[in-house]
């Protein structure tokens, strides 16, 4: 969740997946995947980087869970040792 300003000043956390959109007109709306919609006092660029930096602890949060195939977590699977450089995996078949 990120924890963003009304134009009031309370507070409040919204996920970022469920953002959908964010424009600035002057103020900065926040649409979500459901059309409910939050003007805040963030500018564009600031909620952009709450969202940077929410995904990133994500990322950093899951790499601290055990591993549980043998491998640590990872967005790129380790290489398969018994591929050859520069070859390509052959295709699966299509059902």
């Amino acid at each position: 969740m990120i924890v963003v300003t009304r134009l009031n000043g309370t507070r409040f956390a919204v996920n970022p997946d469920l953002i959908e959109r964010i424009h600035e007109s002057p103020d900065t709306h926040l649409v979500t995947l459901d059309g409910a919609a939050y003007v805040v006092l963030e500018s564009l660029a600031e909620v952009i980087e709450l969202i940077a930096d929410y995904r990133a602890y994500i990322l950093s949060k899951a790499r601290d869970f055990p591993a549980v195939t043998g491998y640590p977590l990872s967005l790129v699977p380790p290489p398969d040792p018994n591929d050859a450089p520069g070859t390509t995996a052959p295709e699966k078949p299509r059902k």
